[in-house]
């Protein structure tokens, strides 16, 4: 049901995801253009992030783009608003 839409997962172990879902079986989720979201600032958790995106984008830890990944623990999947996913996009990537 939302299949091709800009998504958050949140992971029972994996941690919070932010891509296209592509599909989703029971708790297996398949992203596209997905990053990892290690730290935010400016949201209280993922709802508010799905929905108003982050505050502070250049404190937070994200992520590169990687092509794809499957999870295997999805607890949450939480489609986003367009303002949310564009300032999820234009988050600098975090490396070290």
């Amino acid at each position: 049901m939302n299949e091709g839409k800009y998504v958050i997962v949140r992971g029972d172990r994996s941690g919070v995801f932010a891509g296209t879902l592509v599909s989703q079986e029971d708790r297996k989720v398949v992203l596209s253009g997905v990053r990892r979201l290690w730290r935010w600032f400016g949201a209280t958790e993922c709802l508010q992030i799905a929905t108003e995106g982050v505050k502070r984008p250049k404190d937070c830890r994200f992520t590169l783009t990687a092509e794809s990944i499957t999870l295997l623990d999805s607890i949450e999947v939480i489609p986003t608003t367009a303002e949310a996913e564009a300032i999820i996009k234009a988050v600098p990537v975090w490396k070290m």
